[in-house]
C-alpha cells in the first residue's frame, strides 16, 4: 500500500462530524504477518464527549478513556460484552475526548470472514485490546484513500445501542453507505441478494 496515501494526522484533528462522514468509502488497513487485509469502511458513528453522554468519555479522563484525550490519529479499542472487541478512531484536537466507531466494513482484500457489524470487523482482522492506542500513521493498523475512491452515498440516522444516553441517543452520529449491502442494518436476506446481484 502507498504510505501517500495513508491519511495524515490533520485528517483526524478536525470536527469529529466531519471526520466520520470523510471515513466513509476510504480502505481500513490491517497488516498481518502473513498478508494484507483491507476493508472499505462503510459505516460509522461518532462520538463527541464528555458531554455526550453516550461517549465513553462522558465519565472523565480514567485509564479506560486516557486514549481518547489525543493525540488523534490513535485506536481506541474495547470489550463489549466480554466478548467483542471494538475499533475507534480518535479525532479533534489534542485533548478533546471525541472518536468515532468504525461499523462497518466491505471486503476488499484478504478477509474471509464477515465484516457487517464492529464486533465482527474485529474479529475477521484480529484487532483486540494490544491494539489500543495503536498510532494509525503505523505500520500495523492503518487508514488510506484508496487509489479509486468510490464515493458513498452517505445517509445518517440515531447511534445504535445507545438508548440509556437520553436526548444524546437522538444525534443523528451514525453515518453510512446507503448503496452498501454490509451496513450492519441491512438484513440478511437483502445482503444476500446484494452480493448476488439481485434485487428484492
Amino acid at each position: 500500500m502507498s504510505n501517500s496515501r495513508r491519511l495524515p494526522r490533520s485528517f483526524y484533528a478536525r470536527n469529529t462530524l466531519t471526520v466520520a462522514r470523510e471515513l466513509l468509502g476510504m480502505h481500513l488497513v490491517r497488516a498481518r504477518e502473513d498478508r494484507l487485509q483491507v476493508g472499505r469502511i462503510v459505516e460509522v458513528e461518532a462520538y463527541q464527549g464528555p458531554e455526550d453522554r453516550a461517549a465513553h468519555s462522558s465519565k472523565g479522563r480514567t485509564r479506560r478513556t486516557e486514549v481518547m484525550f489525543g493525540p488523534p490519529g490513535h485506536a481506541y479499542v474495547y470489550l463489549i460484552y466480554g466478548f467483542w472487541h471494538c475499533l475507534n478512531v480518535v479525532t479533534a484536537p489534542d485533548g478533546v475526548p471525541h472518536a468515532v466507531l468504525i461499523r462497518a466494513l466491505e471486503p476488499v482484500s484478504g478477509i474471509d470472514d464477515t465484516t457487517h457489524g464492529p464486533g465482527l470487523l474485529c474479529r475477521a482482522l484480529d484487532i483486540d485490546r494490544s491494539l489500543n492506542g495503536a498510532d494509525l500513521l503505523g505500520d500495523t493498523l492503518w487508514i488510506e484513500r484508496p487509489a479509486r475512491l468510490r464515493k458513498p452515498r452517505i445517509a445518517c440516522s440515531p447511534r445504535i445501542g445507545v438508548d440509556y444516553a437520553g436526548e444524546w441517543a437522538l444525534k443523528p452520529w451514525r453515518f453510512y453507505d446507503a448503496d452498501s449491502p454490509y451496513v450492519s442494518t441491512v438484513s440478511a436476506a437483502r445482503r444476500r441478494a446484494a452480493l448476488r446481484g439481485c434485487s428484492l
